[in-house]
């Protein structure tokens, strides 16, 4: 069961961040745009929520309307810190119109993909 977290951080409309637990893992909800524009805002909350909840995270990327390198260079950072402290770190919903870069530098067959949250939880607990 997902509890919501009141954590939520915007940018001029661009992004949209917040949490939820799915038991002692972070669900971090993405609505927006990750660019040049938003990038601090993103690694921020990124920090903030792997230092209040551990190494475990999933990223439901199933509203971002356009990822650029820059983020998806912070979500590999996230996946290295992740694994390298011993946690799990997912990707969830992500839709290739918007993050065509993840297909272009190859990491779509190296990121952890998931197509729903559920199956992200389910390769976590195996």
């Amino acid at each position: 069961m997902l509890r919501q977290r009141r954590r939520e951080v915007s940018n001029n409309g661009l992004l949209s961040l917040s949490s939820s637990m799915a038991g002692d893992i972070v669900v971090i909800h993405v609505n927006g745009v990750l660019d040049a524009t938003t990038r601090d805002q993103f690694s921020d909350f990124l920090d903030a929520a792997a230092d209040d909840h551990g190494p475990d995270m999933i990223l439901d990327l199933g509203k971002v309307t356009f990822m650029d390198s820059r983020a998806l260079g912070l979500i590999v950072h996230h996946w290295q810190r992740s694994t390298t402290a011993g946690g799990n770190f997912a990707l969830v919903s992500v839709q290739y119109p918007n993050s065509k870069v993840m297909w272009v530098t190859g990491l779509s067959q190296r990121l952890p993909l998931f197509d729903t949250l559920d199956e992200a939880l389910a390769a976590f607990a195996a």
